[in-house]
Formats: structure tokens, C-alpha cells, sequence
């Protein structure tokens, strides 16, 4: 039974948009694609491209594009659910896709200054390639579960903690392959790597909640 939902169309389309980013990834990197889907099995996909990594890479780019799209409509969901009740509006959407684009980028800038102010670049390089890796492989998870909450008539606060979950797993297993891989780096450099922990990677969203708590306040 499909979900009665009067936006049906426009989130097909974004659902879409990013299957699309996902499959231009696939069909032009099919070898890396097959290594990024295993690596939480395996650290191949992890020893061979981050020798390769550069700052503009198509492959993340795409699925980078999937992470924004997925991430923006999951937050739309949850706000709607356990929030207040909101009536699609394009350009509102718009408006979080913007916002979630530019919360990974400017964090990632941020992230790549503090490394070479602290010169600690390539720690910091491998890092957030690590990091990116997952961040992307839970762009996946998002656009899964996305569809469930667009399509299905399954209970929203049951997918949308499901898929927070998975997410938050994921993510933490991710940590700590990348703290096991770069045990020695990060030791060397443990005060600086804590510092950063807690002003970039804790911090921004603390004050995310913060402004989504004043602003519906």
C-alpha cells in the first residue's frame, strides 16, 4: 500500500536524482564501486584509493551528491515526524539541500585548514578520506530507507530510528578501522586529533541542535 502523500512527485524525482548519482558512480568506476559497497568486509577499497585521492574526485563528487540529496529529505522526514507536520514547498526544499551541501563542504574545508595549520595534512588527508568513505556508504543506507518512508505505510519513527541506528553503526565502525589504521599517526599528534574531535566533529552538530531547538522555539 503506497503512503497517500501530496509531494509524491517531487520525491520521486530527488529519489531518483540521487539513484542516478549512484549509478553514474557505478558505471563509470565499476571496479572501485564494487570495492567501496565491501568495505566494511574488507580494506581493500581503502589501501588502493586513498594513494589516489585527489581534492576534486568524481567518484566521491557523485556519491557525495547522493549523501546531500538522501540526507536532506531523511531530515525533512524526521522533522515532519517528530517535529510539526510541514506541507511540501519546493523552494523550502531547495533551501535544505543547500544548507546540508554546504554544512559537508564548509566542514571539510575547515577540517583541511586545521590540518595544515596544526601540519598534520597527511593524517588529516587520510582521515577524511576514511571518513568520507563512510559518510558515503551511509548515503546509501539514507536513500534505502528514504524510499520506504516515501512509498510505504510503514510507521515513520520505526525506519527513521531503524535507519538512525544503521547509520550511527556504521559510522562508529568507521572510526575505529580509521583510529586501528592510523594508531601510530594519531598518537603522535593525540592532542591535536582530540582538539579536533571535539571543535569539528562534536561541536557543529551540538550547535545544529541548538539552532533547530531556538528556531522552533
Amino acid at each position: 500500500m503506497l503512503r497517500e502523500f501530496v509531494t509524491y512527485e517531487w520525491f520521486t524525482i530527488f529519489l531518483l536524482l540521487g539513484l542516478i548519482c549512484i549509478t553514474l558512480a557505478k558505471q563509470l568506476f565499476r571496479l572501485r564501486f564494487n570495492d567501496f559497497v565491501l568495505v566494511f568486509s574488507s580494506s581493500k577499497y581503502l589501501k588502493i584509493y586513498a594513494r589516489d585521492q585527489r581534492f576534486i574526485d568524481t567518484f566521491d563528487g557523485l556519491l557525495f551528491g547522493n549523501l546531500v540529496i538522501s540526507t536532506s529529505i531523511f531530515l525533512f522526514f524526521a522533522y515532519n515526524t517528530f517535529i510539526e507536520s510541514l506541507s511540501f514547498d519546493l523552494l523550502t526544499f531547495l533551501k535544505i539541500l543547500l544548507g546540508v551541501a554546504l554544512f559537508y563542504l564548509i566542514k571539510i574545508m575547515i577540517e583541511r585548514l586545521v590540518g595544515s595549520l596544526f601540519d598534520i595534512e597527511s593524517l588529516m588527508d587520510a582521515y577524511l578520506f576514511q571518513k568520507t568513505t563512510y559518510k558515503n556508504f551511509s548515503g546509501l543506507i539514507l536513500l534505502f530507507f528514504n524510499v520506504f518512508l516515501v512509498y510505504s505505510s510503514l510507521s515513520p519513527k520505526l525506519l527513521i530510528y531503524s535507519c538512525l541506528i544503521l547509520v550511527v553503526i556504521s559510522n562508529i565502525i568507521g572510526f575505529i578501522n580509521t583510529y586501528q589504521r592510523n594508531f601510530t599517526a594519531i598518537n603522535i599528534n593525540f592532542f591535536y586529533f582530540l582538539l579536533y574531535l571535539c571543535a569539528l566533529e562534536i561541536g557543529p552538530y551540538i550547535l545544529l541542535v541548538k539552532v533547530l531547538k531556538e528556531y522552533n522555539g
